[in-house]
């Protein structure tokens, strides 16, 4: 395992880092990354921007939004989170393994005498509080494994920053969300600081791997192809925002894994335009089908075949081909 060292906070920068070490990585190693961002939303993969994030507090608090290549759901960073990264090969782990990668977590906040749990479908808790969440990545047969740390971050604005749509953003809302998130900071001695929580999570890391500590530098050829794909890719307004015409048909409904939200137009009873947003898990890339549903006919039978026979090869975690297809025809299926 290598440790890739990166004092960089800007997240375009880091996502692209990720990404980057994931399909290009120049060494074959096991990887572990720490990192930060200056005051940013991200956002999940499969996430619709406009209704996860409250924008306009947002855009006045000079708060930056990215969109990443995992699902799941928005988190806020600031510079009192650490965020994390594993990129390991995937034979082995498995899908949706998210317990594996949250040990040495635990274990290096047991050694600052802090009992925390993993809990739901991809959290980390202390005393029934989140802390952390975690999401997933797979490219061929490398998996990408990140998720936060709340360490000392600023909950007020957290709260506020992903308090949605324009309908949530009341003060019952906001003390709803803080109500179910801590810091790691609160239940901590004052003496130590981020820093020495850091790095008492690397040496917990390269220990649980059973391997000595190795670091790995960037070098200018790695920082210039991180760059270019932080510019393709994560500054691009349409890859954080994507397009999202008017739709006549838009359901969303939550299941075990997350929500899913369907929107889509029929024209002269077939599908001319999809979208399928949420905070679910994929393990494949959900405009691949949509694709396939564009010019398919608006009825149950063929719009079931091409879900059910797309989701057979990539999974949604805790979500069924049923499920996705009762937010097609909300008055058919239960």
């Amino acid at each position: 395992m290598l440790h890739i060292v990166n004092s960089n906070t800007d997240p375009c920068f880091n996502l692209a880092l990720e990404e980057y070490f994931l399909k290009q990585s120049p060494v074959p190693d096991d990887l572990v990354i720490l990192w930060q961002n200056r005051p940013t939303v991200v956002i999940g993969r499969n996430q619709n921007a406009d209704v996860e994030i409250n924008a306009p507090f947002i855009a006045d608090s000079n708060i930056q939004v990215v969109r990443r290549l995992s699902g799941g759901g928005a988190v806020y960073h600031d510079l009192g989170n650490l965020n994390f990264t594993f990129i390991t090969n995937l034979v082995g782990i498995g899908h949706n393994n998210f317990s594996h990668f949250t040990l040495p977590i635990i274990a290096a906040l047991a050694e600052l005498g802090i009992k925390a749990k993993f809990t739901g479908r991809n959290d980390l808790t202390i005393d029934g509080q989140k802390f952390s969440g975690n999401a997933q990545y797979i490219h061929r047969d490398r998996l990408l494994h990140h998720g936060t740390l709340l360490f000392d971050t600023d909950m007020a604005i957290l709260a506020q920053a992903l308090s949605g749509s324009d309908a949530k953003h009341s003060k019952p809302a906001v003390a709803s969300v803080r109500s179910k998130v801590t810091t790691i900071r609160r239940h901590l001695p004052p003496t130590i600081m981020l820093a020495e929580f850091e790095a008492a999570l690397l040496k917990e890391i390269f220990a649980s791997a059973a391997e000595s500590y190795r670091c790995y530098e960037l070098s200018t050829a790695d920082r210039q192809a991180i760059e270019t794909l932080a510019e393709k890719r994560y500054r691009d307004p349409e890859w954080t925002y994507g397009k999202l015409p008017l739709y006549n048909h838009n359901t969303k409904k939550t299941f075990a894994g997350g929500s899913v939200q369907v929107l889509f137009n029929v024209q002269n009873n077939t599908l001319s335009q999809c979208k399928i947003c949420g905070d679910f898990f994929a393990t494949g890339d959900m405009e691949e089908l949509t694709g396939n549903l564009l010019g398919a006919p608006y009825q149950s039978d063929f719009i079931a075949k091409i879900v059910d026979d797309w989701l057979t090869v990539h999974p949604i975690h805790d979500i069924s081909p049923a499920e996705v297809l009762s937010c097609f025809f909300p008055n058919s299926y239960s």
